[in-house]
């Protein structure tokens, strides 16, 4: 995999790209699948009812042409992909400004932007942080404002440590007041992928993992530990209605992993985050409620 000669940041000097309209009617059908994939309780699935926070991820999909994919699976080219050689990806965490939930069935905007663009130095080499910025329009108001916080690198980054063997019989303790376990098998990370059009290989392809990226197995969507971190206030205070959010992806979780959502909650939010034996704080969250 060709590697950067020079400065990430030089790649990006002109880099600005400029904003994207969608549209859509957010359909009933993948709130459900979500909902049917990991065992949850679903979210009344009918025209006007509200849509969990982070489940518009299931919405304005892009199904590219197979000829426009590179060997990772993500594309070789688009809008908000900064052009620098090598490039790998990882998503890093976001946050999300709720004004009023998306409501099911209703023709919905999403207008999409780039915000920033930091190039840092990270303990296995060079990083460019790239922040997308998507707001969600229904009748004219905006309803959500949420940030993408993406990593790139140039080729493989040295250092890497990951276990060469995952463990996968230990359970975390679920010492928390909110709990959720979950262990992630490999036709959950097929069917999350199938659902989000997340085309990247090392959510189904073992032996690129291993070879090209580094990581002993498939490694659990980012995403989804932020979804499970959210059904957490969803099934643990469903009187209460997520007003924002912040959430930072720190280690990867792999397949076959033994994970837990822990969450505490206090008197105007929660704090949550993803644990197993190998580490405690494999994703974080802090929520603010209305």
């Amino acid at each position: 995999m060709e590697s950067a000669s020079q400065p990430l940041s030089s790649y990006v000097a002109s880099w600005n790209p400029g904003a994207a309209v969608d549209e859509e009617s957010l359909p009933a059908g993948p709130a459900a699948a979500l909902s049917a994939v990991l065992d949850l309780p679903a979210p009344a699935a009918t025209e006007g009812e509200p849509l969990p926070p982070l489940w518009q991820w299931l919405h304005f999909l892009d199904w590219p042409r197979h000829s426009d994919l590179g060997p990772d699976g993500h594309l070789r080219e688009a809008r908000f992909l900064p052009p620098i050689p090598g490039r790998r990806r990882m998503f890093a965490g976001g946050r999300l400004e709720v004004t009023e939930p998306l409501r099911l069935g209703e023709p919905t905007e999403r207008v999409s932007s780039l915000k920033a663009v930091t190039p840092k130095q990270g303990r296995t080499g060079e990083l460019l942080f790239v922040t997308e910025r998507q707001e969600f329009r229904q009748a004219g108001r905006t309803c959500l404002v949420e940030e993408q916080d993406i990593v790139y690198r140039s080729g493989r980054g040295a250092g890497e440590r990951h276990p060469t063997d995952p463990d996968t019989t230990s359970e975390p303790p679920a010492d928390a007041p909110w709990t959720l376990r979950l262990v992630p098998d490999e036709r959950l990370l097929f069917r999350i992928s199938a659902l989000t059009a997340n085309t990247h290989r090392i959510h189904y392809d073992a032996p690129y993992c291993r070879a090209e990226e580094g990581y002993p197995g498939l490694v659990v969507h980012g995403p989804l530990l932020a979804l499970l971190m959210l059904e957490l206030v969803r099934r643990g205070a469903p009187e209460q209605r997520v007003r924002a959010l912040s959430y930072r992806l720190r280690h990867p979780v792999f397949v076959g992993e033994h994970l837990v959502a822990r969450g505490t909650p206090g008197a105007n939010g929660a704090e949550l985050s993803i644990a197993t034996v190998r580490e405690e704080r494999h994703a974080t969250a802090q929520v603010t409620f209305a």
